[in-house]
């Protein structure tokens, strides 16, 4: 007799990422309400944060068929009843299927989609999110036009050959893109691994 296999993907950094951003998270969520999380992955990020942080209710989403099937097996072993079912969002689509949340969490998806993603992204979280609401972003950034170390430079370059369209953003043009859709930043808060994370909240 055969089982199927068990879908729930792994991502390494995810491990090591996720309680340096659920420290940045604690201080920034509304204490109750519903958290949007756009790019979710493997679903490792939104089953750990909603574990810790069972208060507030989780709509992870994601694209990717296999990626959803990941969250939804992520979220039974954990046995978390404040996560609900992934939604399939693409960014590009105004239809993402959901009418508000009081926050939105996105980690690692700006440098791995078109420039175009990222105007979406703010273009999306103004409809959904409330005045106020916050927005995080985490990954790499350029600062002032140059990398932050050596290895995000060659992370850089890699992307770039997988897609030309792909790439480590300048943090000042992302803030003046979350300006023009009406979001204010807040400064930067360095992470771990030459990372940021970077607080919006819509104005």
């Amino acid at each position: 007799m055969t089982t199927d296999p068990d879908p729930r993907q792994h991502a390494p950094a995810a491990d090591r990422n996720r309680e340096p951003i659920l420290a940045v998270l604690r201080g920034v969520l509304p204490r109750k309400g519903l958290v949007l999380e756009i790019a979710s992955g493997t679903g490792q990020h939104v089953t750990f944060f909603a574990a810790a942080l069972r208060d507030l209710h989780w709509q992870p989403s994601d694209p990717d068929a296999d990626a959803r099937a990941s969250i939804a097996a992520w979220t039974a072993h954990a046995g978390l009843s404040n996560v609900r079912r992934p939604l399939e969002i693409d960014v590009t689509n105004p239809a993402w299927g959901i009418d508000g949340a009081d926050a939105m969490i996105c980690i690692n998806m700006i440098h791995i989609s078109p420039w175009a993603s990222t105007r979406a992204l703010f273009d999306g979280a103004r409809r959904v999110l409330t005045p106020g609401a916050p927005l995080v972003l985490y990954g790499p950034y350029r600062r002032h036009g140059t990398h932050t170390a050596p290895s995000n430079e060659a992370f850089d370059a890699q992307l770039r050959q997988r897609n030309p369209a792909w790439g480590v953003r300048d943090l000042e043009s992302v803030v003046e893109m979350a300006d023009a859709a009406g979001f204010d930043a807040a400064e930067p808060v360095a992470m771990p691994a030459n990372n940021f994370c970077v607080i919006f909240h819509r104005r």
